[in-house]
């Protein structure tokens, strides 16, 4: 359902208290009897303001010549003065890199956390949803183009909500996390670092939904605040990345294998199966086989199927048959938790023990029917099912 956020006006922060207008009156003073002051006056303020109205980025680093660099994800992109990142909301402001998107959320959802997808996190709860305006990838097929790609033709649209205002709308609605997610979260950090960190003190949770391109430094910077995460593994080509999504391969499986090795994140993965691009055997295998032998074949690994939609409306969505063909594969490549997504009704919506065979989670859709695990463990067998706070 959407949720009707409360409205509130965004102060303008001029830090230090008034240093705009007392750095545009130390200008004047030097230009007081200069003729040319006239003209020079409003493009001082511009410039000013523009260097306090934008929230600082986090996570880069100042090079020479003005330029600057951003550490958040693989692109790593050197940015000249007055530049933009590939993403397009993070700018390079006089030597100082700002977020255009902080003060922007243009979505606002309570979803079900079954919807993210993320079936072994706080199983039947409700999250939520926010994003702002923004993505590092190009992906012809993305469900969401209206607002992750909407910068690229110099559109940020988005309300001002405070990440205080956020989690208490949260609170308010009765979820018990908030998910970072319909765009790329990495692209807009400073909003889910802030508001992140206020939902811990209320004992909320915090998931991402992600393209998986973010560096160490990103990792690191939210594991102190981010309890799980769905990742896209869209493929396992270079060229199906390259091509397709204008990204690369490497990124993502880098920071998978961070994810799984270095921090405590509950990791999620999914694989949208597409006709003729990412559906042969050999290439769902590779996948598979990279999830249980360089993460952990506890890993949840969730195929969804494909609808035609933005750039890619010439092919057909992805037959059960094919669906339930991954589904094999998975289990074979020795994965405890697969599931088919996109496909209301199948038998690998639930969850069910790789141990002794019971019925655990059962699913329709996004709806939990039932939640049989008692501690975290199957109660038939007593066999331990890996994820965050299962019941």
């Amino acid at each position: 359902m959407k949720c009707a956020l409360p409205p509130f006006f965004l102060s303008l922060y001029f830090c230090p208290k008034e240093s705009v207008w007392r750095h545009s009156a130390a200008a004047a003073a030097v230009f007081e009897n200069a003729a040319c002051f006239t003209l020079l006056y409003p493009f001082i303020i511009a410039r000013d303001m523009a260097k306090h109205l934008y929230k600082e980025a986090v996570l880069w680093a100042p090079l020479e010549g003005q330029k600057v660099r951003c550490n958040l994800c693989h692109w790593r992109c050197t940015i000249a003065p007055d530049g933009l990142g590939r993403c397009h909301v993070r700018k390079n402001i006089d030597g100082r890199l700002c977020s255009l998107n902080y003060d922007k959320v243009c979505a606002a959802n309570v979803d079900p956390i079954e919807k993210k997808p993320l079936f072994h996190f706080q199983p039947g709860s409700q999250s939520f949803s926010i994003a702002a305006a923004g993505c590092n990838f190009r992906c012809v097929f993305c469900q969401n183009w209206q607002i992750s790609q909407a910068p690229l033709v110099n559109v940020i649209d988005g309300t001002a909500y405070s990440p205080e205002k956020i989690v208490d709308a949260a609170v308010q609605t009765g979820c018990q996390n908030i998910a970072y997610t319909y765009t790329e979260p990495t692209v807009f950090m400073e909003l889910c670092a802030e508001t992140a960190v206020l939902a811990k003190q209320k004992g909320l949770a915090n998931v991402f939904v992600s393209n998986g391109y973010m560096t160490p430094e990103a990792i690191d910077f939210a594991s102190e605040w981010l309890d799980g995460i769905n990742v896209d593994l869209k493929a396992f080509s270079e060229k199906f990345y390259r091509d397709l999504c204008k990204a690369h391969l490497d990124g993502i499986l880098e920071t998978l294998e961070y994810l799984a090795q270095k921090t405590t994140i509950w990791l999620e993965i999914t694989t949208l199966i597409i006709p003729g691009q990412n559906d042969s055997p050999e290439e769902l295998t590779q996948i598979a086989e990279f999830i249980a032998q360089k993460l952990s074949p506890d890993v949840p690994w969730h195929i969804s199927r494909f609808f035609p939609q933005y750039q890619m409306t010439d092919l057909p969505p992805t037959l059960e048959k094919e669906l339930e063909k991954a589904y094999d594969i998975g289990k074979a490549a020795g994965l405890r938790y697969v599931y088919i997504g996109n496909l209301p009704g199948n038998r690998a919506e639930s969850t069910w023990c790789f141990s002794c065979g019971a019925l655990l989670i059962e699913r329709l859709g996004y709806h939990i029917r039932s939640n049989r695990i008692v501690n975290g463990c199957c109660p038939q067998c007593g066999t331990r099912i890996a994820g965050f706070q299962l019941g």
